[in-house]
């Protein structure tokens, strides 16, 4: 599909969108995911003491499982919306989560908030795909990174606030007044979407849910050399991400005794995400896609050879760690949504599925990988430092093997 202008994003019962609300309301849809992560990070004390929990680590499962349920239902968000149409599914999986916000209210159980918590993850999976599919039914190429760009620095944002913003939730509501800012949040994204967002997908280009036909979409994209390798190569780095998210507040409170200072520390790490979509947006489109995420993916590799030295030999102390975190953090924010926009861009045809399948392996591969870390966490920084490099050399060969050597050089077209 050729690059298209937000202003065509229209239909006869809405208004032209300017490319800032375009990008706004790309990164709200996008926000729904990180703030449902987020916004919890303070409240597994709590989760835990309230539940009896033998095991503090075992609080975990309330993040595992939210974003295992985003995962997997990717793979069949895609596959509806390339059929249905991206508003519909958009809207259904807004109701899911809305529903699953106030199941998680009530729950008088631990296995009845995580089954709230993996409904969440189901109802935001269409949020991930439909947000994607959106920006690739309207950009191609390098405008399309710019785009993902800046409303990746926006909801990339939301990581920065929602620790502290959870905590002063903590002070008011308890964890159950967490879930009640998640149900609003989705009901004034949800009008949001009702009142501006059209269908960007025209039924000439609907593709049939017939299993072969699926099955020929499904294949056609994990065949492709450069939509599954840079999934692989997301998935690994985004493990990084999550084993960090998953072990952050006992690192934080636990060898460092920040306490409730917590939220400050975490805010002023993810703020390294948020620098880079901000800065990746300026310069994608004079060095590209290949060159600014290759140059971050070196980058990561080094920072994660240097956090494993300081661990073993006990250097690590708060600052050092706050700033070879946030330096990770930085190289994630420039390498995750070049890698995204390079695994979208041979499937503009097929972009619903394309976009559940790429969402689907690398979260299904971070979780993985980020739930190992968190688990295997022993009172050391030693596990976190370990996942980190493994998770870097992982993604360096998987690109390594998708370019046929050839990093950091534009190509004429997908390889």
């Amino acid at each position: 599909m050729t690059d298209t202008s937000a202003n065509a994003w229209v239909s006869s019962t809405h208004r032209p969108m300017g490319f800032r609300e375009f990008v706004a309301i790309v990164a709200a849809i996008m926000a729904l995911n990180p703030l449902a992560l987020d916004l919890m990070l303070p409240a597994l004390p709590n989760v835990s003491s309230a539940f009896h929990l033998s095991n503090v680590n075992h609080a975990q499962a309330v993040l595992s499982v939210f974003l295992t349920g985003f995962g997997a239902g990717q793979f069949i968000m895609g596959p509806l919306s390339d059929r249905f149409g991206r508003r519909p599914i958009l809207l259904g999986g807004l109701i899911v989560y809305g529903i699953a916000s106030l199941l998680a209210i009530v729950a008088p159980s631990f296995e009845t908030l995580l089954l709230a918590r993996a409904l969440q993850g189901l109802g935001t999976s269409a949020s991930r795909v439909i947000a994607t599919s959106i920006v690739r039914d309207c950009y191609s190429g390098r405008r399309m990174a710019s785009v993902m760009s800046l409303a990746m620095m926006i909801f990339i944002s939301v990581p920065v606030i929602a620790p502290s913003f959870g905590q002063a939730i903590m002070l008011l509501a308890e964890w159950h007044g967490i879930f009640i800012v998640l149900l609003i949040y989705g009901l004034l994204t949800l009008s949001w979407i009702v009142i501006r967002v059209p269908e960007t997908l025209p039924h000439t280009e609907r593709k049939s849910l017939a299993p072969r036909e699926v099955a020929k979409n499904f294949l056609q994209t994990l065949t492709n050399r450069q939509t599954f390798g840079y999934a692989l190569a997301a998935g690994s780095i985004q493990g990084i991400l999550f084993g960090y998210v998953l072990s952050s507040q006992q690192i934080f409170t636990g060898i460092y005794g920040l306490g409730h200072y917590f939220p400050l520390a975490f805010a002023a790490i993810a703020i390294g995400i948020a620098v880079a979509g901000f800065l990746n947006s300026r310069i994608v489109g004079r060095y590209g896609m290949r060159m600014i995420s290759h140059s971050a993916l070196v980058g990561q590799l080094a920072v994660a050879i240097v956090m494993l030295v300081a661990a073993l030999a006990g250097w690590l102390s708060l600052p050092l760690f706050m700033v070879l975190s946030t330096a990770s953090l930085f190289s994630f924010g420039l390498m995750f949504s070049n890698f995204s926009a390079l695994a979208m861009e041979p499937q503009g045809h097929i972009a619903g599925t394309a976009s559940s399948l790429f969402g689907s392996v690398t979260t299904l591969i971070g979780i993985g990988v980020g739930t190992a870390i968190g688990q295997i966490y022993n009172g050391t920084l030693v596990p976190l430092a370990v996942g980190g490099l493994l998770s870097s050399v992982a993604a360096l060969l998987v690109v390594i093997v998708v370019e046929k050597g050839r990093l950091f050089t534009p190509h004429n077209k997908p390889i």
